[in-house]
Parts: structure tokens; C-alpha cells; sequence
């Protein structure tokens, strides 16, 4: 038997960051903390349209969201500041994690969008996130910061997510880049 065989030669290779599904949702700054609050935030840039163009834009856009068929509460857009060129909703959603025959997983999440814009941007900020997960049943309540950051989401080697709290953390990424993707499509259309 050659050396290569003894098993006490062998060692194992940790998953590479690009082999790994969850590796985008594993990145540094995944889930970011500003002031112990996780927020999320963004500058979209809209070449030649001017701030009163990007307001109407995401004004619709954001009218549009608050009544959705994933909204389950008052969704709302509460600051409609046409002057100074700022736009503020609230919203409360279904957020699916599985939907498959005599099987729902959801939890209704509210979180706030804030837009501040100025000729050729617009600033986009997503923060104040929980979450009311089995509301049917055994209601339980979560805030963001207790439950998809870093701390409490992902393993100390920074390889795995947690399985209970993985699924918040997918999703609530996911909802925020199609909502950043969405608006920086129709300020460039």
C-alpha cells in the first residue's frame, strides 16, 4: 500500500464559497447592521432623469406594491414628499418559503422602504424588518436582528446557515434584491 492510502494522509478540503448554494446569502455584509439595525441600502443610478421623472417612477411603483396580493396588513405609502423628492412605505407581506399541496410555510413579514432622490438617483434604504411566523397556530415574533444576521444565522466558520433561521435569511435577501433590481430597472427604462 502506498503512503496516498493511509487515512491519516487524507485531509478534507472545506467547501469552496462558489461550490456552496447558500454563498451568496453566506457573504460578508449578507444581512449589514447599521446602528444594531439591519439595514439595507443602495444608490441607483438614472442617467438623465431628473428627480421629479425618478419620484413619479417609484411613487407608482411603490402604490402598486401596497396592494399586492402578498400584502396582509395596512400597507401603506406614508411619506410622499414631493418637494423634497423623499418617499417612505410600510409594508406587511406573505412571505412564502414553501407553498406545495396541503403544505404552507409562511411568515408575515414588515419591513420599511425609504427613498431620498435627487436628479439622476435615487437612494434607496430597506430596514425595520420582523417577522410573525406561525400566526395560525403558535404565533412567534422575530425582528431581524435577532434572527438573520450573522450572529444568529450562520455558523461560527462562516460556512453554514442555521436551518431554522436560514429560510428568513433566503428569502428577506432575495425580497430585497428584487425590490432594489425592480426599482433601478423602471428609473432606466
Amino acid at each position: 500500500a502506498s503512503a496516498q492510502d493511509n487515512t491519516w494522509e487524507r485531509f478534507e478540503v472545506e467547501e469552496q464559497p462558489e461550490n456552496n448554494p447558500d454563498a451568496k446569502y453566506l457573504a460578508p455584509n449578507a444581512v449589514p447592521e447599521v446602528d444594531g439595525l439591519v439595514t439595507w441600502q443602495t444608490t441607483l443610478y438614472a442617467e438623465g432623469k431628473t428627480a421629479d421623472e425618478i419620484y413619479d417612477i417609484l411613487l407608482k411603483q411603490l402604490t402598486k406594491m401596497v396592494v399586492e396580493p402578498n400584502q396582509v396588513g395596512p400597507s401603506a405609502v406614508v411619506v410622499q414628499d414631493r418637494e423634497k423628492h423623499a418617499l417612505g412605505a410600510i409594508f406587511h407581506e406573505w412571505l412564502v418559503f414553501k407553498n406545495v399541496m396541503f403544505s404552507l410555510d409562511r411568515t408575515q413579514m414588515t419591513f420599511q422602504i425609504h427613498v431620498n432622490i435627487t436628479d439622476g438617483k435615487a437612494d434607496v434604504i430597506i430596514n425595520h424588518i420582523s417577522y410573525d411566523y406561525d400566526v395560525e397556530r403558535k404565533p412567534l415574533h422575530y425582528t431581524a436582528e435577532e434572527w438573520i444576521t450573522d450572529k444568529y444565522a450562520v455558523n461560527k466558520k462562516h460556512t453554514k446557515l442555521y436551518p431554522v433561521s436560514a429560510k428568513f435569511r433566503r428569502k428577506t435577501i432575495d425580497r430585497k434584491d428584487f425590490i432594489f433590481n425592480k426599482f433601478n430597472t423602471l428609473i432606466n427604462q
